[in-house]
């Protein structure tokens, strides 16, 4: 049975940014507890990840989905995809309390949204999760391709990091190649591990920080292989060392008051989802004259990846779409530069005019067209 976990309305309210529904989710007898966040669909269903974590407080996982489900909306306009933004998060620690029965009544609460909600993989959850919740609901993406989907989406996504690297070394030292450049990577999970072995390939040398040794190591190994560099780096010495790139590719809210100041780079470019704490952090970085790729643009490759499934899938396709993510960083940059404002200002408003010239137009994924009185303004 579906049953719904009691929040304080008016807390709520003054937790939510322009989001068009939370659904709280319980189930006693699986012990699933998940947050539903819907941010926006005037571009199409709500698309977006669910994550697991043993977050502290009910409080602490709402505030995380608001702004990831909020950053998807941004994503999805910026990947130019016909979906809007939506996010999931599952409390609880992925090593001790995943099940099969979980998920599939996970699946359950996504597959009430009646195909508002589209979801996959994420921080803490793998594809082989999802195959169990795509029993209880067809509104799943991101499963291997033995079961229809396009597999692993981390391989475009760390694609789309590295597109967003060379466009950031273009603008900042002239040419995008990626070799002779010293970057720190801030994560080596699905997609740090893929972009730490892609910049060793090409010639690059790094710093890394991860709490998973054996991810160390192996990246370690690597650059053993390729003659490069890969020196491990204590949590808190990530934001100190000089280099020429900050790579960050696991938690978000990292660039804040105590770490800007502490960044010797010339640029932060990453996967971490919400890598600035605040607004004010964009302009903080750039009177450090340090240029910010904007997070929902460098990602954006696993995204295009698991919204084309639902266009059934094709790799050649994802690969081409993917490649973008450099023209469209390079756009968002001159922009930035020629009005004067931050980078992630320029990506906001390019976003925010796509979704309002879209409201009229019809939906590639559902064929229809949004009467103007259901249009949020």
């Amino acid at each position: 049975m579906i049953k719904h976990i009691g929040y304080e309305q008016e807390t709520l309210l003054d937790k939510m940014h322009g989001h068009e529904q939370i659904v709280f989710c319980n189930d006693p007898s699986t012990g699933l507890r998940a947050i539903i966040a819907i941010h926006n669909t005037t571009l199409g269903p709500a698309l977006g990840g669910c994550r697991m974590f043993p977050y502290s407080s009910m409080d602490e996982a709402l505030e995380d989905v608001l702004r990831l489900s909020r950053g998807m909306t941004y994503k999805c306009a910026a990947a130019d995809v016909d979906f809007g933004g939506g996010k999931a998060v599952i409390i609880g620690d992925p090593l001790k309390d995943k099940s099969p029965s979980l998920f599939r009544a996970f699946g359950q609460f996504v597959d009430s949204l009646n195909g508002r909600f589209y979801t996959g993989t994420d921080m803490g959850t793998s594809m082989e999760d999802f195959i169990s919740a795509s029993k209880e609901t067809n509104c799943i993406v991101g499963v291997p391709e033995a079961y229809g989907g396009g597999g692993d989406s981390s391989v475009p996504t760390a694609l789309g990091v590295v597109y967003g690297l060379r466009a950031t070394n273009k603008v900042v030292f002239g040419t995008d190649d990626l070799a002779g450049r010293t970057y720190i990577i801030q994560g080596l999970g699905k997609v740090g591990y893929k972009v730490a072995e892609q910049l060793l390939e090409a010639g690059a040398d790094l710093y890394v920080s991860d709490i998973n040794e054996e991810a160390v190591k192996g990246i370690q190994a690597r650059a053993k292989e390729l003659g490069g560099t890969a020196q491990f780096l204590e949590k808190n010495d990530v934001y100190k060392a000089e280099a020429d790139v900050f790579v960050p590719c696991a938690f978000g809210g990292i660039i804040n008051d105590d770490t800007i100041d502490q960044l010797k780079v010339k640029a932060v470019a990453g996967s971490a989802n919400n890598q600035l704490l605040l607004q004010k952090h964009g302009e903080a970085l750039k009177k450090k004259g340090i240029l910010y790729a904007p997070d929902y643009i460098v990602n954006a490759g696993g995204l295009i990846q698991v919204a084309d499934e639902l266009y059934t899938y094709n790799k050649e396709r994802v690969l081409a779409k993917t490649k973008s993510i450099y023209t469209s960083l390079l756009e968002i940059y001159k922009q930035a530069d020629l009005d004067d404002i931050t980078t992630s200002q320029a990506a906001d408003r390019f976003c925010e005019k796509r979704i309002q010239d879209r409201k009229e137009h019809n939906s590639f994924f559902t064929h229809t067209k949004r009467p103007k009185w259901e249009i949020r303004k």
